[in-house]
């Protein structure tokens, strides 16, 4: 066991240094690759694997509610980003740009989409002309490029995979319905899905998407106290509308302008659920999103190997039969030990072993990933028992992160005990905010953490600004981010 045992210590504690300790995680679990491009990765089988089953379910989500996929060009005419200043000025420090082309100068530059309002506002305003066409729901799973200054692996890389919904209604009202539908789909889908407890509320003004009227967004906190926005949900009003012409003849045969939204989640989802559950022993994968929900391993000396594995092929056909994603790692060539080791790293919610015993015996043993319990089962119910492990897994994930959360958060008056939070702990801070853009520019700068939402259910509000001890128009979260 001492060769298990070193293996397990190739991986960083978190303690000694969370940036290392999850590159080595992510590296370890052979989730993706650096690529020879600047701040881009390769999505290995495993990592892709872990974004096609959220895309999978969020899909299922989105269609139920009237939302249709379709696909947007790649590049965007300069000419476009013009037409809406505020989204321009906003995106325009991480746009690539195209120049060039077959070996000539284009006329007008293209960039590489960083978001696609422009594109989409164009092609709105041809398809929409009544208020029967309305509302337009559609959806569009994509890559988008920004050119980040600093990156890291699925949390900020420079092209990234997601989804961005945009819809046109008629007014106001039907827009900002659409608006908050979504947001309550991402917090829905974040902690019923991944077991990620998200705090739900509304940007400040500078912290809102480039162009749009409100932001709502789903903050989520890692284990180094940091935050993630998971999810994010935007009413453009009519912004958008105007610059792109996109009106439609109502019902009194009058042209109104349509009122827009869009909402978007990326890779970044990945990133937030290795550093909200993973411990030093690597990755704990929620249950709905492991590629491998359960591994079975044989066990026992060679002589009984071929009954054995021929029992546990018969078992995996079972689990695979109810719907769990299983496999069987019967390579004779590692110890079982080193395979325990091994599916530990890469998070594999439940491990099924079985051995000469077992099998005489009727039963066979399943571990849990996250408690680390070990349950000794009947062969009849294994495959209830494995589905309800899975279940525990989930709700004791939930838990673990919801009150690692909570005991990280604090609520402060003052700008200086902000500061102090910081300096002796890690997490958020609930903290009054007058309004004032002056006020959250010098908190950032005094402390590097930013206004990540202004909470719909704060548990306190607080009546001072902890800048300037004005009344507080707002209860605000503030913390570091990734």
């Amino acid at each position: 066991m001492a060769s298990d045992k070193q293996f397990v210590k190739e991986i960083t504690p978190q303690n000694e240094d969370f940036s290392r300790w999850y590159i080595d995680v992510i590296k370890k679990a052979d989730l993706m690759s650096y690529s020879p491009v600047r701040g881009c990765i390769v999505f290995k089988p495993d990592g892709y694997e872990i974004w096609e089953l959220i895309q999978r379910e969020l899909d299922r989500r989105f269609k139920e509610t009237g939302h249709r996929n379709a696909y947007f060009p790649l590049f965007i005419p300069e000419s476009f980003f013009q037409k809406e200043k505020e989204h321009v000025e906003g995106f325009n420090p991480e746009l690539p740009w195209v120049t060039e082309a077959g070996g000539e100068k284009l006329e007008e530059r293209l960039a590489i989409r960083p978001t696609s309002e422009t594109m989409i506002g164009h092609m709105y305003s041809e398809w929409i002309n009544s208020y029967r066409d309305l509302p337009l729901l559609i959806n569009q799973w994509a890559n988008v490029v920004r050119w980040e200054k600093r990156t890291q692996p699925f949390i900020r890389t420079t092209e990234f995979l997601w989804q961005e919904g945009h819809t046109a209604h008629e007014d106001e009202a039907d827009a900002r319905r659409e608006t908050m539908q979504m947001l309550e789909i991402y917090r829905d889908f974040a902690e019923n899905y991944l077991a990620i407890p998200v705090i739900v509320g509304q940007k400040t003004p500078s912290e809102k998407f480039a162009g749009a009227v409100d932001t709502y967004s789903i903050e989520a906190m890692m284990k180094d106290g940091k935050a993630v926005q998971a999810g994010t949900s935007h009413y453009l009003g009519t912004k958008f509308a105007v610059a792109f012409d996109i009106k439609y003849l109502d019902r009194e045969n009058k042209h109104q302008y349509c009122h827009t939204t869009s909402w978007g989640t990326t890779t970044r989802l990945i990133g937030a659920l290795i550093m909200v559950h993973g411990d030093d022993r690597g990755l704990v994968l929620p249950p709905k999103v492991a590629p491998t929900q359960a591994v079975l391993i044989p066990i026992g000396p060679p002589k009984t190997r071929e009954q054995v594995v021929g029992r546990i092929q018969e078992l995996l056909a079972e689990l695979k039969q109810a719907g769990v994603r299983a496999k069987v790692d019967d390579d004779p060539n590692q110890s079982p030990g080193w395979k325990f080791n091994e599916y530990e790293m890469r998070g594999v919610p439940v491990r099924v072993e079985l051995g000469p015993r077992d099998m005489e015996n009727g039963q066979v043993v399943l571990v849990s990933r996250v408690t680390g319990e070990k349950r000794i089962v009947p062969q009849e119910r294994f495959v209830a028992e494995v589905q309800r492990m899975l279940e525990e897994n989930h709700r004791e994930m939930f838990e673990r992160a919801k009150r690692f959360r909570d005991e990280s958060m604090t609520d402060v008056e003052t700008l200086d005990e902000f500061k102090a939070f910081l300096n002796e702990k890690r997490g958020f801070a609930y903290a009054g905010w007058c309004g004032s853009d002056a006020c959250e520019a010098q908190v950032k700068e005094e402390t590097g953490a930013t206004s990540r939402n202004i909470p719909f259910h704060p548990p306190v509000q607080k009546s001072r600004c902890l800048v300037c001890g004005a009344d507080a128009k707002h209860t605000v979260v503030f913390g570091r981010a990734y």
